[in-house]
């Protein structure tokens, strides 16, 4: 991303069109750190085929189709979507069904680097061979394939179109930083602070109730767009604790080694307390009583499982023992999931200065990350009411 200089403070009407995990590849891309995301996503496919063996089938359904939500630009959301789609070929062949033509849907914000994405797709199998032929030529895909930019949180795809909605690691991003966090006239004002880990009970209120409005406006989003037959299998970030202000490890992602780093900038006078202070991170962890909440009120959906999975730790690092590999693990697992949002608000250069000193911070805490850092997450089987 091209410099922004220091003085850009990124409003909430911009953050759909800004908001992105780091594209391309390479040491700080997401593409190159979501192997974190992957074991997790594996670590739940029984629960996302309990899901998938709930969707009726038909022979009208003609195209099948798929859409992964929030997917980024690394092969987690290829992996999955192919899963996906070799489990329902093989309901239908136990049914005694030729299985149909598959589309999948690949969606994000319009920042997304959905070109390194296609170029991660493997080529299209040839549809004038048989379905068992297509499913073993390696390395091909059984499904047509497109990318649809636009946020999640508002219609995509005509109404009564998909079959299966997947989306993994996503619902925690928020559509926009509540406004009466950065208003430092308001008591939910979050001074001193770039999270809600921590904050004050009226900056963890803003927060949560975003959280709801977003999660009421993806559900009946979704609500027109699935078939009556369909299922939605959902993933987000969660926490075991009541208090909002406890992000579990979001919170330890955020708001420790990385909020420190901002107040280095500060006291080294790189950047105001004000320019910390109007950078929030639009991400909340909900606990299962949240979430549950927003389903039962909406009342779109029924709910087949909802509970809180340990999914581990974010970081992978081939040797824990090298402190200097955990400390840098850390910094790009921020860098990957924020640098886009950090460069817009003080521009490359500092963002290069903060995140060194996310990487410091973090070799010297090694140790205790490695112990402490583990994230949970809600995990959702909805089909409509």
């Amino acid at each position: 991303m091209a410099p922004m200089g220091d003085n850009v403070v990124v409003s909430n009407m911009k953050l759909e069109r800004m908001l992105s995990m780091k594209g391309g590849k390479g040491e700080g891309s997401y593409a190159d750190n979501s192997q974190a995301q992957a074991q997790h996503a594996r670590s739940m496919l029984h629960l996302l085929k309990e899901t998938l063996d709930g969707v009726h089938l038909s022979s009208m359904d003609v195209p099948f189709v798929v859409v992964d939500l929030g997917c980024s630009c690394g092969s987690n959301t290829i992996y999955i979507v192919d899963v996906i789609i070799k489990h329902i070929i093989k309901r239908f062949e136990a049914l005694a069904i030729d299985p149909p033509e598959f589309t999948a849907f690949f969606s994000d914000l319009p920042g997304n680097d959905f070109n390194t994405l296609f170029q991660l797709l493997p080529p299209l199998a040839s549809y004038g061979s048989s379905m068992e032929e297509c499913l073993a030529a390696d390395n091909h895909r059984s499904y047509f394939a497109a990318g649809v930019p636009g946020s999640f949180y508002r219609r995509l795809f005509p109404a009564r179109s998909i079959d299966v909605f997947h989306s993994a690691f996503s619902l925690h991003w928020l559509s926009q930083v509540p406004e009466s966090v950065v208003d430092a006239r308001s008591t939910a004002y979050n001074r001193g602070r770039v999270f809600i880990h921590g904050a004050n009970e009226a900056a963890a209120a803003a927060y949560r109730k975003q959280f709801q409005t977003d999660l009421a406006g993806f559900l009946q989003a979704r609500a027109q767009e699935l078939k009556r037959s369909g299922s939605m299998f959902l993933v987000c970030l969660g926490r075991t604790s009541l208090d909002p202000t406890d992000q579990g490890g979001a919170g330890l992602l955020f708001g420790t080694h990385f909020q420190d780093a901002w107040d280095d900038l500060v006291q080294e006078g790189l950047i105001s307390n004000e320019k910390r202070d109007s950078f929030n991170i639009p991400v909340y962890a909900p606990s299962l009583q949240d979430f549950k909440e927003v389903v039962e009120e909406d009342g779109s959906f029924s709910i087949n499982k909802l509970e809180v999975f340990k999914g581990g730790s974010p970081l992978v690092v081939n040797q824990p023992d090298d402190a200097a590999e955990v400390g840098r693990a850390l910094a790009n697992s921020c860098r990957s999931v924020s640098g886009v949002l950090v460069d817009a608000h003080i521009g490359d250069r500092l963002g290069v200065e903060l995140f060194s000193r996310v990487e410091c911070r973090a070799t010297n805490h090694a140790k205790d990350l490695l112990e402490k850092l583990q994230f949970f997450h809600i995990v959702a089987s909805l089909s409509l009411a």
